[in-house]
């Protein structure tokens, strides 16, 4: 078990938690949620030690082991990957280093014999002689190859080194397990994976994520950070979400009701307070008065941007015609012959592992660069806006929010401009702020604006949930929802594919397309994908033995 004891965190003069008092139990898996800013981070780094709280303390049961996933990519990279993994259980490790340098020495003597005899003992009470089998047991389940297993870590790409970095964490059964948006970089398979070894984890699990989907699937308890204060729901994220709004109507209700009395007995304390006769009645109710008190409704930190995109034209049935198209990057064929056409009805989602595929074809699409071969047609009725994954050259510029949106819009009224800005979140004192020191979330934010005010009707986004937190995350995806157009998309977030999209594309490693009219979940348990993944594995396995 682990709790926080009346902690109590300021920066500056504002309070981020406040006596918070809270207690994480063994079996249970909590989702830790709430507004960006709103202290998930922060509140995992006092729990492991790694920030002090201005008050108050953290206790674990003695005897017990924490773990968290370190966030640092490139701080072991002077270490081989399976080292890497085992340091996730530091006495372990330490163990296993001193025993080596003990047999390493060319004058054993008879203290270095007893100190090795010890350590023995201890190695093998930590189950040691498993641990290389254990870790690879992990890196194999994320993904990560045996053939890389004594690769140096400042060898492995960017994704692969979360992977490992996870497995660390994960190694040697901790007692309790932090974890700070574990599904980040993850493809799909290790964050499936990922699940079944949640559920199946008997320890205690604290876990920041902004995958609903994840925390749905994998939280037995909520804990959310609202007001300064941390407020814990049994049940996963759409427990938590019904039962947080069902008390707020029961709290409004409430209110209403108190404040439909509070007007009778005024009433009554006017009309009569002056009458003899009423005067002893008149003064009960000015008791009864005083006695009622309004439940305080504090104003939450959660902010939901007013995401509607609004196309200036009707689509026509023409929409996007693809035939024979290619393309390779640095050697590798990432586009091979693709064909298909868009219907007006189309909201289509891209997905796989295959991600500079997908983004490539996204970038041939808005005419930023060419195929090598075949063609694609717009539709005469078509106009588009585009969401990029890099959008670095975007904010690379000294423009304040208003002018850089301005820009982008037929209407060159301030005030109409400030309109998008105020309902995605930049009330008007941000409105001079430079764009070219906005956060990621501001960011996506802006581009979300920029694709609202632009009218268009076919909308192109490449992973528009990344910096988002849960608010704007649902927000666009209630946005689009119920767009008329035409959508071609990328994301990682599950819920978000399968209640947006109604057509799945998925560019395999060869770089030919599958394409199904079907929802996300049936395509997934679909036979005939499962049979062309295995194909592939195989094939990746045979290439790699020859």
């Amino acid at each position: 078990m682990i709790s926080a004891n009346n902690i109590t965190l300021r920066v500056g003069k504002k309070a981020l938690f406040e006596d918070v008092n809270i207690k994480f139990t063994e079996g249970n898996c909590y989702g830790l949620i709430g507004a960006n800013g709103a202290g998930k981070s922060t509140f995992l780094k006092i729990l492991s030690g790694q920030l002090e709280p201005t008050k108050g303390d953290v206790t674990i049961t003695p005897g017990q082991r924490l773990s968290f996933l370190q966030q640092d990519h490139f701080k072991y990279d002077a270490y081989p990957v399976l080292d890497t993994v085992i340091m996730g259980n530091k006495r372990l490790y330490d163990i296993m280093k001193e025993k080596e340098a003990i047999y390493a020495k060319e004058d054993f003597t008879d203290e270095d014999g007893i100190r090795a005899s010890e350590l023995e003992g201890e190695f093998a009470e930590m189950n040691g002689w498993e641990a290389e089998s254990d870790a690879a047991s992990l890196l194999n389940g994320l993904g990560i190859d045996t053939s890389l297993h004594y690769t140096q870590m400042a060898d492995l790409t960017g994704s692969q080194k979360v992977k490992v970095l996870l497995a660390q964490a994960l190694f040697g059964n901790p007692d309790i397990l932090l974890l700070d948006e574990p599904t980040n970089h993850l493809d799909l398979p290790a964050i499936e994976w990922l699940e079944e070894f949640l559920i199946n984890f008997n320890n205690t699990v604290i876990v920041v994520s902004h995958d609903r989907y994840f925390l749905n699937k994998v939280c037995t308890q909520t804990a959310d950070i609202d007001y300064g204060k941390i407020q814990l729901y049994a049940g996963n994220y759409d427990f938590w979400f019904e039962s947080s709004q069902l008390l707020i109507r029961q709290m409004k209700e409430a209110n209403k009701k108190k404040e439909e009395k509070i007007k009778e007995l005024q009433e009554f304390i006017s009309r009569f307070s002056a009458n003899a006769s009423k005067s002893k009645q008149a003064t009960s109710r000015k008791r009864a008065l005083e006695k009622i008190q309004l439940e305080e409704m504090r104003p939450s930190s959660r902010k939901y941007p007013y995401i509607d995109f609004r196309p200036n034209r009707e689509i026509g049935n023409e929409v996007l015609m693809v035939e024979n198209l290619s393309k390779t990057i640095d050697g590798v064929k990432v586009l091979d012959n693709i064909s298909f056409t868009l219907r007006r009805e189309d909201k289509v989602a891209f997905v796989g592992a295959n991600e500079q595929a997908t983004t490539t074809f996204f970038r041939i699409l808005m005419g930023e660069i060419e195929p090598d071969e075949g063609n694609y047609k717009w539709g005469v009725t078509t106009s588009r806006a585009y969401f990029p994954k890099d959008s670095t050259a975007e904010f690379d510029n000294d423009l304040t929010i208003t002018d850089w949106l301005t820009q982008y819009s037929e209407i060159k009224d301030a005030t109409y401009v400030r309109g998008f800005l105020g309902r995605m979140l930049f009330p008007g004192e941000d409105g001079v702020k430079r764009v070219r020191v906005l956060s990621g979330g501001e960011k996506v934010r802006c581009l979300l604006s920029k694709m609202m005010i632009s009218g268009a009707n076919i909308l192109i986004l490449d992973e528009p949930t990344n910096h988002l937190d849960m608010e704007s995350i649902t927000a666009l995806n209630n946005g689009l929802i119920k767009f008329p157009g035409v959508i071609l998309f990328t994301s990682h977030d599950h819920q978000f594919v399968q209640t947006t999209a109604n057509r799945i594309m998925e560019i395999l490693p060869n770089g030919t397309l599958v394409d199904k009219i079907t929802s996300y979940d049936e395509y997934l348990e679909s036979d005939e994908m499962a049979k062309k993944r295995h194909i592939f594995e195989v094939n990746e396995e045979d290439a790699q033995d020859n």
